[in-house]
């Protein structure tokens, strides 16, 4: 199973939100073999409390080209706690749509339920195959505009939305719904909880239950 978490503009919560919703799987599925995060954004470590990698990671194995089998991701696989691991994005600039389309494949064929956080997606990215491929492609926005505006124009239509929720705005979930085309699956409050989550390394250890109850039912 692969689910993508991705977004339309920056500053939504999509890290926080596949970083939720992987420990969430991860626990779902401890006796199976636990979840395995893939970090295309880049912020994936420091939502999980872990130090920056930096080399080698999934920019290096999608430009590498075919020479590199997919096989070589596990090796690349760091451990963020029990029944969770990590695919760091690494330096650099990612390969071609192609090896992404080969990622998405590797990726969907792993035993373990898969979470991409492929954050800002446009028509030119190169990651847009981890979308449109996944099982579950899930669009991280908040009932904001200008983001609603840009979910519009977005190359691909998610199957699900995940609705990152604040006070005062006149937008609620079926606003979004008939907007973006696509089933509210889950509304996640902002929380200062979750911040203090972050901010401490927390988050993969501590999920605040204003994550874990609705990505619970989205997972």
């Amino acid at each position: 199973m692969l689910l993508t978490c991705w977004s339309v503009k920056g500053g939504v919560g999509t890290t926080v939100v596949a970083a939720a919703l992987a420990t969430t799987l991860a626990r779902i599925h401890a006796a199976d073999g636990g979840a395995l995060v893939a970090d295309l954004a880049g912020d994936m470590p420091v939502a999980l409390g872990l130090p920056d990698p930096r080399d080698p990671g999934l920019t290096g194995w999608t430009a590498a080209g075919d020479d590199v089998a997919g096989d070589a991701l596990a090796r690349l696989e760091l451990s963020v706690g029990p029944g969770l691991a990590l695919l760091p994005r690494g330096r650099g600039r990612p390969g071609p749509a192609e090896r992404h389309r080969v990622l998405a494949r590797v990726l969907g064929a792993d035993p373990r339920p898969v979470v991409v956080d492929a954050g800002v997606v446009t028509a030119e990215s190169p990651v847009l195959p981890l979308v449109a491929e996944a099982t579950r492609s899930l669009l991280v926005t908040r009932a904001c505009y200008l983001g609603l505006r840009r979910a519009l124009e977005a190359p691909v239509r998610p199957s699900g939305v995940v609705l990152v929720t604040e006070p005062g705005r006149s937008m609620g979930a079926a606003d979004v719904e008939s907007i973006v085309g696509a089933p509210v699956v889950a509304e996640v409050p902002i929380d200062p909880t979750v911040a203090r989550a972050v901010d401490s390394g927390l988050l993969s250890t501590r999920l605040p239950r204003a994550l874990e109850r609705p990505l619970r039912r989205a997972a």
